[in-house]
């Protein structure tokens, strides 16, 4: 049994933490919200009164926060704190210079680190079935690995410090653009009187496969499990989506990557949460495209 200190204890942590709970480890959990942490009581995890709390003892510390500046932040406030050679593990999705600044917070506290964002949005979470992109040294993800076995369909180290950011950004502009373009050949088949089931039985058999027409068929029948079949109530949001485009297009420009197909799915993403919409699943801008967002 490993003691872990879990901070940031949403949709994603919560299920995360479950797992892991379930895989016989001590969760010491913290999050700013009440809700959240009565959630985590009941699935196992010592809830704790502040940050510190969470990580005193802990052999393993976990965050899964909104954002690189609060992954900065905690890393800042705990990592002088936690117990002599604590492995930090941030599975949030950040911006990769954010995420090299907290290994070398980490660093600077003799703690040695990866950053592992994730890919399975919420059921993947529950499931236990999560890709986690890994960065840091081999020594790091050496000691990560079985701490992620519990909640992880696949672990791939994908490279250094911050490898696992890069990957995940590239990925999620992969799945932006995929699915704009899955949402767009519906409305187009709809318009020129094609059945949803006759273009997905030819698409998802022929050249225009992919993983947001087949997993997650953004219209109701096709694929019984997709969001589209519970009116388009998230697995993954469209802001979250919205958040990754913009991170892809940050780093594309500081990169000097020319990515327009990124930037027009950002660009889209961005319309459709400006009606609204962003607590709706990405899938759901099929009614954006349709001019009938709901």
């Amino acid at each position: 049994m490993t003691t872990i200190a879990f901070i940031g204890l949403g949709n994603m942590g919560n299920p995360m933490a479950a797992n892991l709970v379930k895989a016989g480890h001590k969760v010491q959990g913290f999050d700013l919200i009440a809700e959240n942490l009565a959630t985590a009581r009941e699935h196992g995890v010592t809830v704790t009164a502040n940050a510190d709390a969470a990580v005193k003892d802990a052999e393993v510390v976990i965050t899964m926060l909104p954002a690189g500046k609060h992954v900065v932040s905690v890393y800042e406030d705990i990592a002088p704190k936690a117990a002599k050679g604590a492995l930090f593990i941030d599975c949030s999705t950040v911006d990769v210079e954010s995420a090299r600044k907290a290994h070398a917070i980490a660093a600077k506290h003799g703690l040695p680190s990866v950053d592992a964002p994730v890919s399975g949005g919420t059921g993947g979470a529950a499931a236990g079935t999560l890709t986690f992109m890994t960065g840091g040294s081999d020594e790091a993800f050496a000691k990560a690995e079985p701490i992620l076995q519990p909640m992880a369909g696949r672990i791939v180290h994908c490279g250094g410090d911050g490898a696992g950011q890069a990957a995940k950004i590239c990925n999620n502009m992969i799945l932006g653009i995929s699915m704009i373009g899955v949402a767009e050949a519906f409305v187009l088949a709809e318009k020129l009187g094609l059945s949803h089931q006759a273009l997905f039985d030819v698409a998802s058999t022929s050249s225009g496969q992919c993983w947001s027409l087949t997993s997650y068929c953004p219209v109701p029948g096709p694929v019984p499990s997709s969001p589209a079949n519970r009116d388009y109530k998230p697995g993954f949001a469209a802001a979250l989506m919205l958040k990754d485009l913009k991170l892809s297009q940050e780093a594309a420009q500081a990169s000097g990557a020319v990515t327009p197909l990124g930037a027009e799915a950002a660009q889209l993403y961005a319309l459709f949460n400006a009606q609204g919409q962003g607590g709706v699943d990405f899938s759901g801008i099929i009614n954006f495209l349709r001019g009938a967002a709901k």
